[in-house]
């Protein structure tokens, strides 16, 4: 495990294989775009501005990242997994929230797999669009030290599942004659 010892800026990776140092102003800034799914909403906002496909994609999606993070909150409750030791990194520091819950899954990880994932099932062209900026997410999460990234990769694998469902689910109920 890490120590909370302070490091120079021009430290390299700890003994995870982790960088320590302040991360660029863009990934702290989406990480915080991100708290509370504010960040699909807005690309909700942007697939839904024409009707058609991609605003059905839009609607799916906003469901699925909700039924993501609530699922991701309820496995949190369940496994209550500390978060990384890194109060005194310059990578952690630089987070605009500083996360209390506890870790595993990360919810941020978690809602932008959904979402991607119930896009990606309902209109494939914006979710191979939307997909670099949820990876995006989830190496923010990373970067700044908020997570393990094995609260990460379980978020992803949560997301996508619950995103693969609320479509399914979606799309048989809008199916006429089912």
């Amino acid at each position: 495990m890490p120590s909370e010892e302070l490091f120079r800026a021009e430290d390299g990776p700890d003994d995870n294989d982790l960088p320590v140092s302040r991360p660029a102003w863009p990934v702290t800034a989406l990480s915080a775009v991100a708290q509370g799914g504010l960040l699909w909403v807005l690309v909700a906002g942007v697939l839904a501005w024409r009707p058609g496909g991609r605003r059905r994609a839009a609607g799916r999606g906003l469901v699925a990242g909700a039924a993501g993070m609530a699922s991701g909150h309820l496995v949190k409750a369940l496994v209550r997994r500390p978060r990384p030791p890194a109060r005194n990194l310059p990578a952690h520091r630089a987070l605009l929230e500083k996360p209390k819950s506890t870790a595993f899954p990360s919810t941020h990880a978690t809602t932008a797999a959904a979402f991607t994932v119930a896009v990606a099932l309902t209109e494939p062209p914006a979710g191979a669009a939307i997909a670099p900026l949820a990876a995006a997410v989830c190496y923010s999460r990373l970067r700044t030290r908020a997570h393990w990234p094995t609260d990460v990769y379980g978020g992803v694998a949560l997301g996508a599942v619950v995103g693969g469902l609320v479509h399914r689910r979606l799309r048989r109920g809008s199916t006429p004659g089912r």
